[in-house]
């Protein structure tokens, strides 16, 4: 069994920051990306920022230069540094990944449970 547990969500004022954290428990082999989705009420799931097990990041558009998303390998963790949040960025964010359990062939996808972050005066 692998869960993945998160933590850091909260209220905040406009222009202030947060830190999300994410960590995978469980008989792990391999994880090849971890990353952070977001979903605000009446939208879609979409992805924030990701991480990949070559080092590589990808974010999107509307968090470039604001979000800065760090892996660590030896510990099985994932964190979003959120600077200069906006309204806009409200929203329950979920960590996800992809990853290869030991003794099982193939890997498969894992969520955590979704933490709320709001951003409001």
């Amino acid at each position: 069994q692998v869960q993945l547990v998160e933590s850091g969500g909260g209220l905040v004022q406009p222009g202030e920051s947060l830190r999300l954290s994410c960590a995978a428990f469980g008989s792990i082999l391999r994880i090849n990306v971890m990353d952070w989705y977001r979903q605000a009420p009446g939208r879609q799931r979409e992805l924030v920022a990701r991480a990949a097990s070559d080092t590589t990041t990808y974010y999107a558009d509307s968090v470039k230069g604001r979000f800065t998303i760090s892996r660590d390998n030896a510990k099985n963790t994932v964190a979003l540094q959120m600077n200069e949040l906006k309204p806009e960025d409200t929203a329950v964010y979920y960590c996800h990944a992809n990853l290869q359990r030991n003794g099982f062939l193939g890997s498969r996808d894992y969520w955590g449970q979704g933490t709320q972050v709001t951003v409001s005066s």
